[in-house]
């Protein structure tokens, strides 16, 4: 059972900087008042905001800082359950979201939604929505069991009576059973594979068979010509290195000979330009003077004449040496261009021999790989192929029976699963509660002094009679009438609760209950069962009319607004 120790707030709506707080078991019953805006529901704000991050009526997180001082809004609610003490505190501005619980702050999740997981789930073990029908019954936006959906209907007596673990259970178990699905398909999938790989394989088997003889013929002649072509090219490589002995040898001698005359050629064609150029300097010097520069005598015309005449002379006979120099050059080269090319030649020969000797032994590794299959090969493959089929046919029927194993246990799944669906286990378990929840209702609506038969079947649709017997709906009655059915479920969903110890609280909140719809016995017969409610019970009943209901509660808050801040009257 969770009991509401206090409730503190600040900077929370309309209240200010300085801390209000409520004890919520100092009283059994407790009468909060004030007028219209002076802060009498944000306790009840507060508390829904601590607990599940959203206030009880319908306000924006922006809207809940304190608009003047617009920081520092910070809500805290104390609690035990069992022997543990809890604290939550949760603000904004700046953003604050803890859970302490006996002293010591629970580890934050690295998510806020998985932190209020935590506490809905495995502290609280409620939901805003149980909340608000179990705890709370306000005028603003509190939306009675009754005007909910058919859906919600369900929800709400599916955390009263603890079994909403089978909707998790049906949930997991739907994950689980599309992960079977999906093996399954994968299952067929191999199996169809595998299926076609053991065909293929028994196909080719047969292949191996038939053509076993023609690959020992195919082999064979491929032998038979490879070592024709070796004989073909042993033959051509006798030819050309015989080819290569005999030339080879004389080509290089001529060619080192050639190549010995050319130089000999050159240095004789360097001595001759020297020469040619002494004798050009000497008649250049005849010519150009007519007196010895070093003696200066004079030179005589026949002696000038004299050797002018030699000079003459000598040139002529050098420039026939030069002559005869470049023929003999000419010759030179072309007889070393020759001999060049048929080096070249002899080379070319060398590098067939070379490439001849490659094939030779390609064909000679081809031929012994050839005479390797036929004596091993041809068998060896077809008992390789005959243990593969072998190995196909056991994973075959290994993923057969592993596919019968799965849909054995997705047959299995499948019924657990309508066991957990709403109309299985959760159905039979609510049918044993829809008569004592009829009964309770039907209680309540008597001390409420309206006399109607209520039954709500398990779709949880409902169908109310009058005394004569004529059927209506929810929505036939006065706004009245629907409270008092509002009520009698709100007691009713707080007795079950606490039966099945599943949210069982001492708090009960009824936000201007008594200022709407109820008449002058409706609101006595309330009070009657405020009284009779068991002593753990701790009720705040919020009202703006206080004179008529005051007296009629063990204690009494009263809020006002002071300088645009609400505050609790001392």
């Amino acid at each position: 059972m969770i009991i509401f120790k206090t409730i503190r707030y600040k900077n929370f709506l309309s209240t200010g900087n300085t801390f209000t707080e409520v004890n919520l078991t100092k009283s059994k019953s407790t009468l909060v008042v004030g007028q219209n805006g002076a802060g009498k529901s944000t306790m009840l704000d507060a508390l829904a905001f601590a607990l599940f991050g959203k206030p009880h009526r319908n306000i924006s997180k922006s809207q809940l800082v304190n608009s003047i001082n617009q920081k520092d809004c910070l809500v805290e609610v104390e609690f035990t359950i069992g022997s543990s003490n809890f604290k939550i505190c949760r603000g904004i501005k700046p953003g604050i979201f803890e859970i302490w619980k006996n002293g010591a702050m629970i580890n934050q999740s690295s998510h806020v939604k998985e932190y209020q997981k935590i506490l809905e789930t495995n502290i609280l073990k409620i939901n805003h929505k149980s909340f608000h029908q179990v705890v709370v019954l306000g005028s603003s936006s509190f939306i009675p069991f009754m005007q909910l959906q058919q859906g919600n209907r369900r929800d709400v007596i599916e955390e009263l009576l603890d079994i909403g673990v089978f909707s998790k259970m049906n949930q997991l178990l739907r994950e689980q059973i599309n992960n079977i699905k999906d093996n399954l398909k994968e299952y067929q999938y191999q199996i169809d594979l595998t299926k076609n790989k053991l065909d293929t394989q028994q196909k080719y088997i047969q292949d191996v068979k038939i053509l076993t003889e023609q690959n020992v013929t195919a082999k064979e002649a491929n032998i038979k010509d490879s070592e024709g072509e070796i004989s073909i090219l042993l033959e051509e490589n006798t030819n050309l290195s015989a080819d290569v002995e005999k030339q080879q040898g004389p080509i290089e001698e001529t060619i080192n000979g050639l190549h010995d005359k050319k130089q000999n050629l050159l240095s004789y064609n360097a001595t001759f330009k020297q020469q040619m150029g002494q004798i050009t300097k000497d008649a250049k010097f005849y010519e150009d003077n007519e007196t010895c520069p070093t003696c200066s005598q004079d030179i005589s015309s026949d002696l000038r004449n004299e050797k002018l005449n030699d000079s003459r002379n000598k040139a002529k006979e050098l420039k026939s040496a030069m002559d005869k120099l470049t023929t003999e050059s000419t010759f030179l080269e072309q007889a070393l261009l020759s001999a060049n090319n048929t080096l070249t030649e002899i080379r070319e020969w060398q590098s067939t021999i070379h490439t001849n000797n490659k094939e030779i032994g390609r064909l000679q590794g081809q031929i012994r790989d050839l005479k390797a299959d036929l004596e091993n090969n041809v068998t060896a493959d077809l008992n390789q192929a005959n243990s593969e089929l072998i190995e196909i046919k056991n994973k075959l029927n290994i993923l057969q029976e592993d596919k019968m194993k799965t849909n054995e246990e997705y047959q299995y799944n499948l019924a657990i699963s309508e066991m957990l669906k709403d109309t299985g286990i959760k159905t039979k378990i609510i049918k044993q509660y829809i008569p004592v929840i009829n009964t309770l209702v039907n209680k309540y609506l008597q001390v409420l002094d309206f006399f109607v038969h209520f039954d709500l079947n398990e779709e949880f649709k409902e169908t109310i009679r009058s005394r004569h017997r004529d059927e209506f709906t929810y929505a036939s009655f006065s706004e009245g009438e629907k409270q008092r059915i509002d009520l009698a479920l709100l007691f009713t969903w707080r007795h079950v609760a606490k039966m099945k110890n599943s949210v069982a609280t001492n708090l009960l909140i009824l936000d201007e209950t008594f200022d709407s719809s109820l008449d002058h016995d409706g609101v006595e017969n309330l009070l009657k069962i405020l009284e009779s409610l068991e002593d753990d019970t701790n009720v705040f009943v919020i009202s703006h009319k206080g004179d008529i209901l005051d007296g009629k509660f063990d204690g009494k808050i009263e809020f006002a607004k002071e300088r645009n801040f609400s505050k609790m009257a001392a």
